[in-house]
Formats: C-alpha cells, sequence, structure tokens
C-alpha cells in the first residue's frame, strides 16, 4: 500500500497518479486519509505529554512523602491517577484512527509511473515492441495495431487438435472435477512437463534460485501481496482453515521476505518457482474462455525479485528481456505491450504484457505480465532492507510469468500445425523427446 509519507509530502502526485489509474473518489480517498492521519498525530502528541507529565509527577511523589508533604503527594497521586484514565480513552482513540488508516490505505491502489500511458483500456496500450514489425511508441496501441500474421490457411484451434492427437481431455476433466480443470494425456501431458523444465531451466541459467513453495496461503500472505482484499472473490477459499489456493508464485514466494529485513549487498534477490495456480475466474465466458484460453487450475513459472529502489528499474529491464528470449527461442510471434493506466492492476507501477498470436483463433493472447510495484507490496510485507549507512529503507519488489503454461501449449499447437503434424521448436526437443506430435 502507498506510504502515508508518499501522500503527505506528494500529495499532488499521488492524485494524478490516482486519477491516472482511473481510481473513482480519488482526492476524496487521500484527503480522507491525510485527516486521520492528522488525528492520530494529535491524539499521539497529546499522549506522549501525558505521559511525559506523569512520568514527572510519579517521581515527584517520593520527594513529597520524605519531605512530609502528603497533600501535595495525594494531589500528584490523584493527578496520575487522572492522566491514566485519560490515557486509555487517547490510546482507543489513536488505535482507532491507526486502524481505520490502514483499512483505507489498503483500498486504495498503486500509482503508475510517469511513463505509464494514459488509457481507459486494453485498446489504449502501447505496443512496444514485437517481432513482427518495428514499433512506434505512442502510435502503435492495441486499438490501431495493424501487424497480425497474413496466413489464410484455415488453421485447427488447439482444442480440435488436442481431441485429434489425444493431448487433453476436457470432457474427463469436467467428470472428476468441474469445467476449466482439463486432464493432460500423452504427448500432452509431456509437452506440459518440457515446457516447465524448459521454463525452470531458462530462470536458473539466468541466475535465478528456484523455489518450491506451498500452494496454499494464509491470509496474512494474501494481504502482503495485495490479493487480499482486492481480490478475495477470485481466489479460492478453504474455509474450514482459512486458507487460500495461490493463484500465482507470487504470493508465497515473496511472502518469504514478509518481515524480513534484509542487508543491501544481498540484492537483488532472484527467485523461480514452479506452481499450479489456481483462479476462481468469476464471469468470464464466451471465446475467452474456450480450451486453455481461461482456466481454473494451470501451471506457471514465475520470477520474483527483490531489489533496491535505485536498482529496480534496471532488475524491470532484465526480467522483460528473459520472457522475451523464451518465446524467441519458442519461435512464436508475439508483441510486448505496456499497459496504461486505466488497464494495469491494483498493485503495479508498471506493468508489460507479452501476447502472442494464435494462428487458428486469429487474436493475440495474453502469456505473461511483468510488474515492479516499487514499494507498494514492500510497505504491506515490512519487507526492508539495512543500507550500508545502516539506515532501514522498503524494498521494491517485481515478479512476472515465465511463463504460463496453456496458452503457450495453445499457442504452440495451432501455430505449428503441418500435413503431418504438429512440429515442436528446436528449443523443446531435447525436454520432449520427440520432435513431432503425429
Amino acid at each position: 500500500m502507498l506510504t502515508i509519507k508518499q501522500i503527505t509530502e506528494s500529495t499532488e502526485t499521488v492524485i494524478c497518479g490516482l486519477e491516472k489509474k482511473h481510481f473513482k473518489g480519488a482526492k476524496e480517498a487521500i484527503e480522507k486519509a491525510i485527516e486521520l492521519n492528522e488525528k492520530r498525530k494529535g491524539t499521539q502528541v497529546i499522549l506522549d505529554n501525558n505521559l511525559a507529565e506523569a512520568n514527572k509527577l510519579a517521581k515527584s511523589i517520593g520527594m513529597f512523602m520524605k519531605e512530609g508533604r502528603k497533600d501535595e503527594a495525594d494531589k500528584a497521586k490523584a493527578r496520575v491517577a487522572e492522566l491514566k484514565d485519560a490515557n486509555k480513552g487517547l490510546e482507543e482513540q489513536m488505535k482507532q484512527a491507526q486502524d481505520e488508516l490502514t483499512a483505507l490505505l489498503c483500498t486504495i491502489p498503486n500509482i503508475p509511473y510517469d511513463e505509464v500511458p494514459e488509457g481507459t483500456c486494453a485498446e489504449d496500450n502501447w505496443v512496444v515492441k514485437s517481432n513482427l514489425k518495428e514499433c512506434v511508441e505512442g502510435k502503435d496501441t492495441v486499438g490501431n495495431w495493424d501487424a497480425n500474421p497474413a496466413n489464410d490457411d484455415a488453421k485447427m484451434p488447439h482444442w480440435e487438435l488436442a481431441k485429434k492427437y489425444t493431448l487433453r481431455d476436457f470432457d474427463l476433466g469436467v467428470k472428476i472435477t468441474g469445467a476449466g480443470f482439463p486432464v493432460y494425456i500423452g504427448k500432452g501431458a509431456r509437452l506440459q512437463r518440457a515446457l516447465i523444465n524448459f521454463f525452470l531451466d531458462e530462470a536458473r541459467n539466468a541466475g535465478y534460485t528456484e523455489i518450491m513453495p506451498p500452494t496454499v496461503v494464509n491470509a496474512a500472505s494474501g494481504y502482503g501481496t495485495g490479493q487480499l482484499p482486492d481480490k478475495e472473490g477470485q481466489m479460492y477459499h478453504c474455509n474450514l482453515d482459512d486458507l487460500y489456493l495461490i493463484p500465482t508464485a507470487e504470493v508465497p514466494v515473496t511472502n518469504i521476505y514478509r518481515d524480513v529485513i534484509l542487508d543491501e549487498k544481498d540484492l537483488p534477490i532472484k527467485n523461480c518457482a514452479y506452481t499450479q495456480c489456481f483462479r476462481r475466474e468469476a464471469g468470464s465466458y464466451g471465446k475467452d474462455v474456450r480450451g486453455l484460453n481461461r482456466l481454473h487450475e494451470f501451471s506457471k513459472i514465475e520470477i520474483v525479485r527483490i531489489d533496491t529502489p535505485a536498482h529496480s528499474k534496471e532488475s524491470h529491464k532484465e526480467m522483460l528481456a528473459h520472457v522475451e528470449g523464451l518465446l524467441q527461442k519458442l519461435e512464436l510471434p508475439y508483441r510486448i505491450l505496456r499497459l496504461c493506466g486505466g488497464d494495469q492492476s491494483f498493485t503495479s507501477a508498471i506493468c508489460y504484457d507479452f501476447e502472442v498470436y494464435s494462428e487458428a483463433q486469429k487474436r493475440w493472447l495474453e502469456v505473461s505480465s511483468v510488474s515492479n510495484f516499487d514499494t507498494y507490496q514492500a510497505n504491506r510485507l515490512k519487507c526492508r532492507y539495512r543500507t550500508a549507512e545502516k539506515k532501514t529503507e522498503l524494498c521494491h519488489t517485481l515478479n512476472g510469468s515465465a511463463l504460463a503454461l496453456p496458452r503457450i501449449l495453445a499457442a504452440l499447437l495451432e501455430n505449428n500445425q503441418t500435413p503431418e503434424g504438429i512440429r515442436m521448436p528446436k528449443a523443446l526437443v531435447p525436454y520432449t523427446g520427440f520432435e513431432l506430435i503425429d
């Protein structure tokens, strides 16, 4: 969440940032936060003065008694008792103001960086790079993009290919669990495992330490990375134990550093993790949920960094280059989007999406989001680092999918179909053990 220091010292900047994200009631929310903070601070001043007076009187009582000044000692005792009673009320007022302030801050999103473009929806996102054509920032928006691969050949969608080559069974998943839980079979399962191992090897080769975290987390972890309370309805909740199935490995891996003070010399920390991910995806319908386009359970490799404010933008560039390298090795047509303010997530300061083109569906499929959260998550997590000067500062947190499997699988199947079968990219063959699905 935003720090109260940000809000009080850069009020207009914060309000402008929230308006760029199209957060309704931005000015009112910030004014309320400042009001609650002033109330908390004012109460703290009175409380501190009372405590100082009580301590001074307590010291004088012994002196009065020793000098035989009983009346003055009794008056001092009465005043101390009066101050203690008043302090109880003040402490309650201060706690209430702090609780109200914290609850309010949890409802205010992160503010975007200056380079985040203006816009209200996905159509306003900038296409900043593609392996299909040169892009001009600010001119090539999603709404006017005209570089879809020109291929008039009829292509089978991945759900038909999966049936033809017995790669996965959607009906069997419905029988066992429900819609959105496919069963992978034969070469479909091997391809899934091959992609997982390929992505993990690439991450390790890039200096990431592999983590195998739990796939259920407590509410404190969901709060720390911003899924709670913002996305509570999108997470599967185990009511009996008050635990949540993770929507992404970002949650458990980033929470490793909750309530931790790191040394500056150890940053950036680079972790990667493969997990199953679970999302309710309430309200999804139509072509966007066909086949592997949108699932309730899927596999994903996540990369996570904890860094200093001075280096986090460089870390973000390195993460973007890493994800782009994966798509290049998979030989897929891709484009990179810089999301506009209105299409950014609640917690991100800047976000880039990677999309691959689906030959059969004639549309772009998002396969990764790579975000810098600035200090927003770190403030919730109390994730800090100690500088060389022994000062304690909030870290920056970053993460990205590298990569999410379902739509990568869909694009690989649809884009690589030939009369002989589905050709595997060269980089995957050592992992699959086969060059062709036939």
